[in-house]
């Protein structure tokens, strides 16, 4: 697949009139809401090809954010919530080196294997921690997933530092032993 995708970015100037770069920057001056939104528009507005419109609408949509930007962006708004975040990423990060944190827009997985917590700044006053514990019964502190569906089994909403006590760091480590 790469070398087809290369094949594509070096036919681009000869097929579309314009290079990789040159689409990027005319992308980057629009604000589409949608995948599709970005590929009609150079279809029609540039008479550029399907394959061709697809490929620099995501290749332009890649390099936007780095994981960084991903988190701050996250807390934009919920400053406050910030140490709770930084608290749970140290306590899940001492479990092991085989854990890998992966940014995305709305939340930051945590994983091993597989996704074992799920980090999501719900409110500007709360952050819900998604677990995986398969088979696990559900408590008033330890509810049911919610929001987060199939991602994650439970979820438990943060408020303040202080919630990341001794009973959450456990169910978060057995989140991890499970995930292997």
């Amino acid at each position: 697949m790469e070398k087809a995708l290369q094949t594509m970015i070096n036919n681009m100037p000869e097929k579309t009139g314009k290079s990789l770069e040159q689409w990027k920057s005319i992308l980057s001056k629009k604000a589409f809401a949608k995948h599709s939104e970005g590929v009609n528009f150079l279809k029609k507005e540039h008479g550029v090809t399907h394959g061709f419109a697809n490929t620099i609408v995501t290749l332009s949509k890649e390099e936007n954010n780095t994981s960084e930007d991903l988190v701050s962006n996250q807390y934009k708004g919920k400053e406050s919530l910030f140490p709770i975040y930084e608290k749970i990423l140290a306590t899940v990060k001492a479990f092991g080196t085989d854990v890998t944190i992966t940014p995305k827009k709305t939340s930051v997985s945590v994983i091993r294997k597989r996704q074992f917590v799920l980090i999501k700044p719900a409110t500007k006053t709360r952050i819900d921690l998604g677990l995986k514990l398969p088979e696990k019964p559900t408590t008033d502190r330890l509810g049911n997933s919610g929001p987060f569906g199939t991602m994650c089994t439970h979820r438990v909403q943060i408020t303040s530092i202080d919630d990341i006590d001794d009973e959450l760091i456990g169910w978060m480590k057995e989140a991890y032993t499970k995930a292997e």
